[in-house]
């Protein structure tokens, strides 16, 4: 597997991210290894919040939303998917597929920083991948917050938004990562929170995991993720522990994404789920502070229930 990696030039001095960045390497798959980037703040021995970006954004969108959760005593774990931010980027789309960014992130997760009573956040492909890892090793994980997102199995109708979002990946000439998730919230970015987005990827050869993520999502059962979600829906079915969702109102793509789980996952009950009002489906940009806050009450009001998940 032929791998780039972003210079680190292109980091520097990027507006209210002022993180130490952290590194390891892991198996490709392929018989060779990755760097994988990750930023871990916080006290180490207060258990950790994880948070998983999705596509095509890296751990920048939680800049704002990592010191809310350090003030209140949490260690924030946040991961670049392989292919985004800080982390190696394979340079063929066929390097990539769902099973594999699972994989990658499980053995950065579990295997290297052995995370456990984690708090879980994820949106977008966080949550496509960081509930299949949820799915894995339940018992790691003390609570779940998801915002739009899912789990999607390849039943039923995508929707419209994603289906022309899917076909502008693979056919676009130009695909400007800062301004697409600009166009994806409410408020406008500004120039340097444009340009910090566009900073993991020089030219287009960086793109390859930003061009084919969208196709990897299942839309049919015939898709090789198909079968793999529908077994971490079986796990799902009987997780106990707080499971909270957090969606904005304001996203054409995941419209509708909370309703599966509110049938189907125990922990879901009696938990105070949230509608963010203006908040587009990058709800970390438009609405850091309510979503910061939403976790840090989510943690103090509720308890895992160990031994049942």
């Amino acid at each position: 597997m032929q791998t780039i990696r972003t210079p680190d030039t292109r980091f520097d001095d990027l507006k209210d991210y002022p993180y130490q960045p952290n590194y390891v390497e892991i198996n490709d798959g392929e018989g060779s290894t990755l760097r994988v980037h990750y930023l871990d703040e916080g006290p180490k021995n207060s258990n950790p919040i994880l948070l998983l970006h999705g596509e095509p954004s890296w751990s920048y969108l939680y800049r704002h939303i990592i010191p809310q959760l350090v003030d209140k005593g949490h260690r924030v774990v946040v991961p670049d998917l392989v292919g985004f931010g800080k982390s190696d980027k394979p340079l063929e789309q066929t390097d990539y597929s769902y099973a594999r960014h699972v994989d990658w992130m499980a053995e950065l997760i579990f295997d290297h920083l052995n995370l456990t009573s984690i708090t879980f956040f994820g949106q977008d492909w966080g949550g496509l991948i960081g509930l299949r890892l949820l799915a894995q090793e339940p018992g790691r994980y003390d609570r779940v917050v998801i915002g739009n997102t899912g789990l999607p199995t390849g039943k039923g109708e995508a929707t419209e938004a994603f289906l022309a979002w899917q076909e502008f990946s693979q056919t676009a000439p130009e695909f400007p990562i800062g301004q697409l998730i600009n166009s994806a919230c409410i408020r406008d970015l500004t120039t340097d929170e444009t340009h910090a987005y566009d900073a993991p990827f020089p030219t287009d050869e960086y793109k390859a995991g930003a061009r084919i993520f969208p196709s990897l999502v299942p839309t049919s059962t015939s898709d090789p993720a198909s079968q793999d979600n529908l077994s971490a829906w079986e796990v799902l079915s009987e997780y106990q522990n707080p499971f909270l969702l957090a969606f904005s109102d304001s996203d054409p793509v995941t419209k509708g994404g909370d309703a599966p789980f509110h049938a189907k996952v125990p922990g879901t009950k009696g938990q105070n789920h949230v509608t963010i009002e203006n908040a587009g489906h990058f709800l970390q940009e438009d609405k850091s502070k309510e979503l910061a806050a939403i976790m840090n009450d989510f943690i103090a009001n509720t308890s895992p229930q160990r031994g049942e998940s």
